[in-house]
């Protein structure tokens, strides 16, 4: 009916001007109608040119503020002429639909805010609602209102794609079709001696097979730390043994290195300090070789992980930020943990509420409901809190853990941020660690990543002190972008797991995305990790890089 349709116009018309259009006049769907004008211009028996359009549709949401009214006039209804106290009406209203109407009347000039929330006008318009019954119903609407709607994210872009259709050179008002097999009825009937062949192209090639190609984010924690690894042991072990036949370690002094115990890339040897009258000295390399050789790697095939481990444990207070549900996955089934070590939570609660160590604490009354809820971690310090846990209820031994997994935020999907992607975490657990400690650490780790120009910011968390954001120079984008955080945990998360007094950790986490859009050139990060990913990406990348 579709093919009958296009050709038969075509006989007594000039062109299609819009396949959208031609196929609602005649009642036929549009993806009939696109279908057989690909397949007619595949055979030359029409011209078709591309016509791209971009229409909007209301989102989930849009569509229940398009029933229901917009969040700002819900709340302004909800307010009496005489006002009403904030928890009254929260109570009332849904606390989505009140936390994004509240402030949208506020910044209207609807409500005003007091000893209670009153009106300041006696009538309003639903703007948005009036906005997104057009959309909804077709009509036009003005740029700057959709921009406003979009950064709401109530509509979102649907693009639509028809065709403008022409005679080909080979029109003719129906399609002589070429059989492609000979077939038994065929040979019964004996219709075979009329039948016209499709031609073969034996020249043409056959579906290129692909196989055993990698994603560039499993070439960097495969290819690139194991590789590095093994260069790394063959140079540590040729520099350790002239150390040891030079005798450097034995009359190595105090003198020749610097207060804080770290050289950087400049200089070939960095010191350690260790027990009282003794020294480690390391080469370049083979502090590298420490990083690849002796850390140890941490369990993390727990996705879910209870807020206690996430944020509890480490000294981050039960009315920060991350712990809302706009910026964290909580669990619905099963929502509680259950298994807690009930004497440490009593010390987390106590430093959380009267501090300790040094610390005044945070002075509110922490609550274990909120310890106990579940979520998907955001990131794979929970881990690292376990592992020092657990390292605290034996006699203190020096560690150094990784891990390279994922973790889960409930973020704003952009060029440069994922809800789900991959985090890269290392700390070192020793007596009298420091931040040059640090320094040199990320410089000499990052270095071996390819990425030399970096920079660092002080920062703050919860529970690092000193903290630094880590950000490397992004020749894509021309601009730094932060790669990572770091810092040295704070006592108030050591101590009350167990670890002596002069124990100190240095931990640094990273994306792994991040990283590896600079290694490759990418520079949307929706484009290496995700749905939206070229699979084509995985096949082109460089099979190795050589001289990082």
């Amino acid at each position: 009916m579709a093919e009958e349709a296009v050709l038969g116009f075509l006989e007594k018309n000039e062109e299609i001007t819009d396949s959208g259009q031609f196929a609602a006049e005649r009642g036929i769907d549009h993806q009939d109608i696109a279908n057989i004008i690909k397949s007619l211009h595949g055979f030359k028996l029409v011209d078709a040119q591309d016509i791209k359009r971009e229409s909007w549709v209301l989102t989930e949401e849009g569509k229940t503020y398009a029933a229901a009214g917009s969040p700002e006039v819900q709340v302004f209804l909800a307010v009496p002429p005489e006002g009403i106290s904030l928890d009254e009406l929260q109570r009332k209203m849904d606390p989505t639909v009140f936390k994004i109407g509240r402030s949208q009347a506020i910044k209207n000039q609807w409500v005003e805010m007091g000893k209670q929330l009153t009106r300041k006008v006696q009538d309003v318009d639903d703007k948005v609602k009036d906005l997104l019954i057009r959309i909804q119903d077709g009509e036009v609407v003005d740029p700057k209102e959709i921009d406003a709607l979009k950064r709401r994210k109530l509509i979102s872009p649907q693009p639509w794609k028809g065709y403008s259709v022409r005679k080909g050179p080979k029109y003719a008002p129906r399609r002589k079709k070429f059989a492609t097999d000979l077939t038994r009825e065929n040979i019964l009937r004996g219709d075979w001696k009329d039948l016209e062949f499709k031609e073969y192209n034996f020249s043409a090639k056959g579906q290129p097979v692909g196989g055993g190609s990698l994603h560039p984010l499993l070439k960097i924690t495969r290819f690139a730390f194991h590789m590095k690894t093994a260069k790394i042991i063959a140079k540590a072990i040729v520099v350790i043994y002239i150390l040891v036949i030079a005798g450097h370690c034995a009359t190595a002094n105090q003198d020749d290195f610097p207060a804080d115990g770290v050289r950087y890339n400049h200089c070939p040897v960095m010191h350690i300090p260790q027990e009282e009258g003794e020294c480690k000295v390391l080469d370049f390399w083979s502090w590298a070789l420490v990083f690849a050789y002796r850390f140890e790697e941490m369990p993390t095939n727990n996705f879910v992980e209870s807020s206690f481990w996430n944020f509890d444990a480490l000294f981050q207070p039960q009315q920060h930020p991350a712990r809302d549900s706009h910026d964290t996955f909580f669990l619905q089934v099963p929502s509680t943990t259950k298994m807690l070590p009930e004497d440490y939570v009593e010390r987390v609660k106590h430093v959380h509420e009267f501090g300790g160590y040094g610390s005044r604490g945070y002075g509110y009354e922490w609550k274990r409901e909120e310890a106990n809820k579940n979520l998907l971690r955001t990131h794979t310090t929970a881990v690292s809190s376990r592992m020092l846990y657990s390292l605290a209820q034996k006699d203190f031994v020096p560690k150094k853990y990784f891990s390279i997994d994922r973790v889960f935020r409930n973020e704003a999907v952009d060029r440069t941020h994922l809800a789900e992607f991959h985090q890269i975490e290392g700390l070192v657990c020793d007596r009298n660690l420091s931040l040059g400690h640090l320094i040199g650490v990320l410089n000499d780790f990052f270095s071996r990543l390819g990425m030399s120009k970096l920079k660092f910011k002080p920062a703050y968390n919860p529970y690092t002190e000193p903290s630094m954001e880590i950000f490397s120079y992004h020749e894509g984008l021309e601009k730094w972008v932060e790669i990572g955080n770091s810092g040295m945990f704070r006592p108030e998360m050591l101590r009350p797991m167990g670890l002596p007094a002069d124990v100190r950790v240095i931990a640094w986490g990273l994306s792994l995305e991040r990283p590896t859009m600079i290694l490759y050139g990418v520079d949307n990060i929706r484009d290496l990790f995700g749905p939206k990913v070229d699979l084509s990406l995985i096949k082109k990348n460089p099979l190795c890089r050589i001289g990082i």
